[in-house]
């Protein structure tokens, strides 16, 4: 017997902090997938959805950047005005893609009393669309694709640009600030000549951040206006807008959309900020996006010692364990976030990014989504996330159903109501690994977890099983599989030892039959989100 994962350091950091409260077993939801439809009736959906969301153990919801962006249509990431949360008639609509902020207002009372908190999508790289142009001193640098955006392709010439927002029509409430060239430092538009290409701004100075990725060199810039974090201005309206939003919803985190390419001395600035603010504590959980976790254990040592990133690593060693590119699945855990640094790592296997279609599509096979997320959610590591497309299926030019055989509400009501205390890790064998969680007081009951997963055609065995101890304070009982995936019953004996079983390639989640809350499985839940009538 090995353990898959290391006991997690006492101490990450030696700078105090002041760590987040958070709920027993939190599960982060994605609440929404790319291709939902532009009928801004999402936030009533959601809080229609809410108690269902609740009941099977969700503690926190993943909100879509909800602030006026460039119409009516879009998901929020190329934003306008973070202080339109669907109140004012700006780009030709008064709600955004979601709805209007008083449905927003209303969802946000509802999770306050379900006890559910609301994570915020926070953009703070750039602005989009704005209302006028201005003229600004720029040169060319490296264009997408290329090796070095620190290398200027030309000398300094004049173009003009979108710089300037005037929010004419929100007249000033909430914040009199408007921007203009001053407040960015580099942008993809030139109106002269209609050309794309990345410009950095040279006014008075400027030049990219330094402390930033170094994807190509140099991450500051990412796409359209890209926001001067050298410039106080931006700094001190930033922080105003966070202290104002998280207010205005009472938040229990933020979600910080690509936080590499922007300074990372800001954006722990702000966390920490906000942070204090909040009686309980914020969640903070920067999108880094990088394969290598030394790479994002960098970033992190920079950071406050609370703040997360979400585990890229382990999501791409997950899709190539599942279409059989990698073949051990002890190794699943190697090399990534959670196994390194798991006080600091969100998990996942998928999210809006990655669905089909997406830039960075990362297929799963279908077949392994129950031992991904039993993965995630059944383990101690990590504060595991689960996507919107995979509990509700998937809309739009690529749809889907859930995923799991619709068996993913049983898996995280498992990890609410049992997945707690010490964990016994079971890895005799490459294709069949298992675990055990053994309670805690006030979740007593524990669970035993086997999975099989292999492409050899010489395991001619149907059924693949672990011998595992659950303890001897279960002897004489009988365990089931609460997924339903396996039928056979496992008698604990006197010693606490039970002979789990599962199939070829399937997986179960075996519970007492007498355990506290067995009579909820199978779980009761309405997936069909797209027929809630709000």
């Amino acid at each position: 017997m090995s353990s898959l994962l290391p006991s997690p350091p006492i101490s990450l950091n030696s700078r105090n902090s002041k760590l987040f409260s958070s709920p027993t077993n939190r599960i982060l939801f994605e609440a929404f997938e790319w291709h939902l439809p532009s009928n801004h009736k999402h936030w009533r959906r959601l809080h229609l959805a809410l108690p269902s969301l609740s009941a099977i153990g969700i503690t926190d919801l993943w909100l879509p950047p909800g602030s006026k962006a460039k119409d009516a249509n879009s998901n929020g990431y190329d934003i306008y005005d973070a202080y339109d949360l669907g109140e004012f008639d700006q780009k030709g609509t008064i709600p955004t893609k979601w709805g209007t902020k008083q449905e927003l207002v209303n969802l946000a009372v509802e999770c306050k009393e379900q006890g559910v908190g609301l994570i915020w999508d926070a953009i703070l790289n750039h602005r989009a669309f704005a209302d006028t142009t201005e003229t600004v001193k720029v040169v060319e640098v490296d264009p997408r694709g290329t090796e070095d955006r620190r290398v200027d392709i030309t000398e300094p010439y004049d173009i003009t640009a979108w710089t300037k927002f005037n929010f004419t029509a929100r007249n000033g409430k909430y914040s009199n600030f408007t921007y203009n060239k001053n407040h960015f430092n580099g942008t993809d538009w030139n109106q002269d000549n209609e050309k794309r290409a990345i410009y950095r701004f040279v006014e008075s100075g400027k030049t990219w951040a330094e402390d930033v990725g170094t994807m190509q060199g140099n991450a500051d810039y990412l796409m359209l206006e890209n926001l001067d974090y050298r410039n106080e201005e931006v700094v001190r309206e930033t922080m105003e807008w966070g202290d104002w939003i998280l207010q205005e919803l009472d938040l229990s985190g933020f979600r910080l959309d690509a936080v590499q390419h922007y300074s990372w001395k800001f954006a722990d600035a702000w966390t920490q900020h906000l942070s204090e603010k909040s009686a309980n504590g914020l969640l903070c959980i920067g999108e880094f996006w990088n394969g290598d976790v030394d790479v994002l254990l960098e970033w992190l040592d920079n950071m406050s010692p609370d703040f997360q990133l979400y585990d890229v690593p382990l999501m791409y060693k997950i899709a190539r364990l599942s279409w059989f590119e990698d073949i051990d699945m002890r190794d699943i855990f190697r090399n990534t976030l959670v196994e390194r640094r798991p006080n600091n790592a969100v998990t996942f296997i998928r999210i809006h990014d990655t669905q089909k279609g997406q830039e960075m599509d990362t297929p799963i096979r279908y077949s392994f989504t129950p031992h991904a997320y039993s993965l995630l959610l059944l383990r101690q590591e990590g504060i595991p996330c689960v996507f919107f497309g995979d509990l509700y299926g998937i809309t739009g030019p690529f749809p889907e159903p859930p995923t799991c055989w619709g068996k993913l509400p049983r898996i995280i009501l498992a990890r609410k109501l049992y997945a707690y205390g010490q964990q016994q890790d079971y890895l005799e064998r490459s294709d069949c690994i298992g675990w055990v969680r053994s309670g805690d007081k006030l979740h007593p009951d524990g669970l035993a977890i086997i999975m099989s997963w292999t492409q050899d055609a010489e395991i001619e065995t149907p059924v693949l099983s672990l011998r595992m101890s659950v303890g001897k304070n279960h002897a004489g009982e009988a365990w089931t599989d609460v997924l339903d995936f396996e039928w056979n019953v496992v008698v604990i004996d006197e010693n606490g030892l039970g002979q789990f079983r599962c199939r070829k390639n399937s997986m179960a989640c075996f519970v007492n039959n007498k355990a506290r809350g067995r009579e909820r499985f199978p779980v009761r839940f309405d997936a069909d989100f797209h027929d809630l009538h709000a």
